[in-house]
């Protein structure tokens, strides 16, 4: 495995070189990850800043930003690896953002080859209107933070936008665990209810639901359409202080088909590589890896 923790680390194209041995090597066309972070410029910067100033919400860790470059970098470097599909997850931390934001998405994902069209919410009054013009625009993909939002997701505000995006059958990627620092409403909890009121909702809970990994394999043995994507799982960084519990991968394993690629991309502390070789490490298998890494994305965006 590269060294993730090397100041320099390889080179863009050892680095690329590698990241394509690990799918070529499962005889796939390449990745799709439904966790990366595309949003406006200004915005980034500031989420960078809070990481650079180990905010509490990072559990006041340091957290090195390991592909700090500008957009058109970014994306050019998720080429580079072979990811043929990606998201540019961004999300308001207070009301008024979601609607401007979803503006910027849709125009990010028109110019960029390989995006999926992603929107956010927030728990406000008219979440339910522009919710139904980001579907009406094509959105395919919206993405929830519960724990930047400090909201509930089960709050009667939100109903309309569950209800409708659930109908649509639109995936909803949602930070709702309590990890890397607990938030007012993260947690199993908050998520069941909605679960109860929306069963049909398509939510891919991120990062497994770090650290309540048991908990949310619960809801997912539950509720069929509920997914866990892999941001950050099993790395060294998260293994030193939310480690996923041993006991709990044959459910991992069991629940293979409903296992997606994320990084968290641009904003990880380690390489990219380093996200696949810590799930090729667990020991589950090629074909756990060919439905995790592609194949089961594939199936839901039908990519």
């Amino acid at each position: 495995m590269n060294d993730q923790h090397s100041a320099a680390g390889p080179t863009a194209p050892e680095e690329a070189a590698g990241v394509r041995r690990f799918w070529t090597r499962l005889g796939l066309p390449g990745l799709i990850d439904v966790h990366t972070h595309f949003m406006p410029e200004r915005v980034l910067r500031k989420v960078w800043d809070y990481f650079d100033a180990q905010g509490p919400l990072t559990g006041g860790r340091e957290w090195p930003i390991t592909y700090r470059r500008d957009e058109a970098e970014r994306a050019a470097v998720l080429e580079e690896f072979g990811v043929r599909a990606f998201t540019s997850m961004l999300y308001p931390h207070k009301p008024g953002m979601a609607r401007w934001l979803n503006e910027w998405a849709a125009g990010f994902a028109r110019r960029t080859p390989g995006c999926l069209h992603t929107a956010t919410l927030y728990c406000e009054p008219d979440v339910g209107s522009y919710v139904r013009e980001a579907v009406d625009a094509g959105a395919r993909v919206f993405k929830a933070h519960v724990q930047v939002g400090a909201y509930d997701p089960a709050d009667d505000l939100l109903q309309p936008a569950w209800g409708l995006l659930a109908e649509a059958g639109i995936p909803v990627v949602i930070h709702c665990g309590s990890g890397p620092a607990p938030g007012k409403h993260t947690g199993p909890e908050p998520i069941a209810r909605v679960l109860a009121r929306n069963p049909g909702l398509r939510l891919i809970v991120a990062h497994l639901g770090m650290p309540e990994y048991e908990d949310f394999l619960d809801l997912a043995e539950r509720h069929p359409q509920v997914r866990l994507d892999t941001t950050m799982a099993f790395t060294d960084f998260t293994e030193a202080f939310m480690p996923f519990p041993a006991q709990a991968l044959p459910r991992l394993a069991d629940l293979g088909d409903r296992v997606l690629l994320g990084s968290d991309f641009p904003n990880i502390p380690h390489l990219y590589l380093h996200q696949l070789d810590a799930l090729e490490r667990l020991g589950l298998g090629p074909d756990w890896l060919r439905a995790v890494c592609h194949d089961n994305a594939a199936a839901l965006f039908g990519v």
